[in-house]
């Protein structure tokens, strides 16, 4: 699968080497590739290419937002026409939605032209994207959206890098809902000091 990642920051890496150990090709999308962007010298180590944005995502297939969340307006307006591209949106607004929404990816589609929009790769840390593996047990992702095929592809890609099972939230309507499941375990891992290397795994009888 083709793959570009806007948002050079540590989820959006996190996520990249992810998927290119996966075998999927990736390529970081960055508005500037001379300028000295966040990781810049971490993405050259890694071997991962990056590019223009236009040029990212005309040869891309899926496109993965990981910016700040007060991006997502700017960043959808300046898509162009990705109205065959599927969009997975992995930020969170802690509080600070994009002005007029409640969450990234109202905003998102409200801003450009695909419909292919769905929430994932949102509702753990970064060090758990790398890794979701717990002593041979792979931790569970969560996917949200009406997009059938944008969740297909959510759910394949989060298996694909070592995540058991990618449960679904439900349609549009929970966007807020699985933004809200993230801040749990952001409240879990740092402001209750439980530390970073925790997950969830949904159990079943």
């Amino acid at each position: 699968m083709k793959i570009a990642i806007i948002g050079t920051g540590n989820v959006g890496l996190a996520l990249a080497n992810s998927f290119r150990k996966a075998n999927h090709s990736v390529v970081i999308a960055t508005r500037n590739p001379n300028s000295d962007f966040k990781n810049k010298d971490l993405i050259l180590k890694s071997g991962l290419n990056f590019f223009e944005t236009e040029k990212a995502l005309s040869q891309s297939e899926v496109i993965v937002i990981s910016t700040p969340a007060q991006a997502a307006i700017d960043i959808a307006k300046n898509f162009g026409d990705v109205s065959k591209k599927i969009i997975i949106d992995t930020m969170n607004s802690v509080g600070k939605p994009p002005e007029g929404f409640t969450n990234t990816t109202d905003a998102i589609l409200a801003n450009c032209n695909s419909v292919n929009i769905v929430k994932c790769f949102n509702t753990t840390g970064v060090e758990n994207m790398a890794n979701p593996n717990y002593n041979g047990v792979g931790i569970d992702m969560f996917v949200a959206g009406s997009s059938e095929k944008g969740k297909q592809i959510a759910k394949q890609l989060s298996i694909d890098i070592g995540f058991e099972t990618c449960y679904d939230f439900g349609g549009n309507s929970t966007f807020q809902a699985i933004e809200q499941f993230a801040f749990a375990w952001i409240n879990l891992a740092i402001i209750q000091k439980n530390g970073r290397d925790i997950a969830f795994k949904i159990l079943k009888r």
